[in-house]
């Protein structure tokens, strides 16, 4: 046992020591890499996006890794290969392998009620709770909420299995069950299964001490820097803090099939469901119709076109935005780190240089892209005030180019930073090209409450509450509004 225990720890040596082979000596002759080392820095600029770690690999090994920018705007620290980033989503994919590599130790069946390993039940009196599996999870169908927000009991939307509606609190739910079938914490676990077979040793769902002095700071659409996180509540769906370079070992991983049986990889690789493909958070509604090139597999979206197919994912942690795919037929892959909120509006653009093509995942997840009229419209706003940005893209604006959903997330991050009449004005905008919409007054309601205007508040929030009588939000805020404590 000794023996084979030794040669395990050899060939898992010789594994990571081929994944992380040198890059080529001169990587800026290779004409896709020459590009991206072109376009980046030029497209960091357009976008305000400080710092990026990008890791470009071939034949399942690293070929070429880079760092632009600086990982906190404020002291002017550059990126390095050692700086930590927020994996945000994508650290779905590697509890997947982990969660992949227990089915194939006989732990956990793919196919097995989850609630069959927990000694009471995850949420109570719902028997729909029965049929959500590992399966289920890994392919974003159980009719959980992406989060339930806080202080909100967790519940079942629809049938799970019936339809796809990503749901990070469902890979709660099966980090849960895999604690306890392990008797082990997820750290412990990932380090276990994942880490350090893989040799990702700038790896952790939780936050490390060594991590204080090379984390990237998170910086918002303006290029500020926030304050440095510290993530200690593991989260097996967003908590993952890592390096372009440890990812790519992971993804190096699933390129040459390294730690999950033959079949468990094919089934990974498989499209489980197809999306909706108007929607990613869709647990009010069934889809209209089905995506033609967009599904789910376990743990991974996947694209499809007439000559490949590719695993994808993107991460979303505010100000710390990401993407990676995969082309296992090619054993090719791309991961892309960055600390900004304006990370993905450049994404598109490098990934179109490392892949040839823009991912039709990129139409799916619906960003809007660095030179965007909302991007620009936005930083008009930051700059010359709402008035007068408003007057300047009246055209984008009235025509829809520039959406509802946009608009409200400029007002918010507006609201965020204490400019309250611009938020204001943002809102009222919203209201006036969307006044069939709920969501536009409670915006414009949250808006007048923050700024101290109770009237209008209870004015907007009754607005809402008449266009959306299900509207949870408006009831508890005028509740709490009109109450008699809030009196002045």
């Amino acid at each position: 046992m000794r023996l084979v225990r030794a040669l395990v720890l050899i060939a898992s040596s010789l594994l990571v020591q081929s994944a992380l082979a040198t890059p080529q000596d001169s990587p800026s002759t290779d004409p896709v890499i020459a590009q991206l080392e072109k376009d980046i820095p030029e497209l960091m600029r357009q976008a305000d996006v400080p710092g990026l770690s990008i890791a470009v690999l071939r034949d399942s090994k690293l070929f070429w890794s880079h760092n632009f920018g600086v990982r906190n705007a404020k002291t002017g620290e550059p990126v390095t290969d050692d700086t930590i980033f927020e994996a945000a989503s994508l650290s779905k994919p590697v509890f997947t392998y982990a969660v992949l590599k227990l089915i194939d130790r006989g732990k956990l069946g793919l196919d097995v009620p989850l609630s069959t390993y927990l000694p009471k039940p995850y949420i109570e009196n719902d028997p729909r709770l029965g049929k959500i599996t590992a399966r289920i999870v890994l392919s974003h169908r159980t009719g959980f909420p992406n989060w339930r927000g806080d202080g909100n009991p967790l519940t079942i939307k629809f049938t799970p299995g019936e339809r796809f509606s990503y749901s990070g609190e469902g890979f709660v739910y099966l980090q849960t069950v895999v604690q306890q079938i392990t008797s082990k914490s997820l750290n412990d676990l990932m380090n276990e299964l994942v880490f350090t077979p893989l040799g990702m040793t700038n790896s952790s769902y939780a936050w490390r001490s060594d991590f204080d002095a090379r984390t990237a700071y998170g910086h918002n659409s303006d290029g500020s820097a926030g304050d440095l996180r510290k993530d200690t509540q593991f989260n097996a769906a967003a908590s993952l803090n890592t390096t372009a370079r440890d990812y790519a070992l992971f993804l190096a991983a699933i390129l040459s099939g390294t730690g999950l049986k033959p079949a468990t990889l094919h089934e990974m690789e498989t499209p489980q469901i197809a999306v909706d493909p108007a929607c990613t958070n869709c647990t009010d509604r069934a889809a209209k119709e089905l995506s033609q090139n967009i599904f789910w597999g376990l743990g991974w979206g996947i694209q499809r076109d007439a000559n490949s197919q590719a695993l994808w994912h993107w991460g979303d942690n505010g100000d710390f935005k990401c993407f990676v795919i995969a082309e296992p037929a090619r054993k090719s892959a791309a991961i892309l780190f960055t600390n900004s909120e304006n990370g993905l509006a450049i994404a598109p653009a490098i990934f179109r240089d490392a892949t040839g093509n823009t991912p039709a995942a990129f139409s799916w997840i619906k960003y809007d892209t660095y030179d965007s009229d909302s991007l620009q419209f936005a930083k008009s706003v930051r700059d010359q005030g709402a008035d007068s940005a408003i007057l300047k893209f009246s055209a984008p604006l009235k025509s829809g180019v520039i959406s509802e959903n946009a608009i409200n997330s400029l007002g918010y991050r507006l609201l965020s930073r204490k400019r309250f009449p611009d938020a204001i004005r943002i809102f009222q905008l919203n209201t006036e090209l969307h006044p069939d919409s709920a969501n536009t007054y409670d915006s414009l309601a949250e808006a007048y409450m923050n700024s101290g205007d109770k009237p209008l508040a209870i004015q907007f929030y009754e607005k809402s509450l008449a266009l959306n009588p299900k509207n949870t939000n408006a009831v508890q805020q005028l509740k709490e509004l009109k109450s008699p404590s809030n009196s002045p």
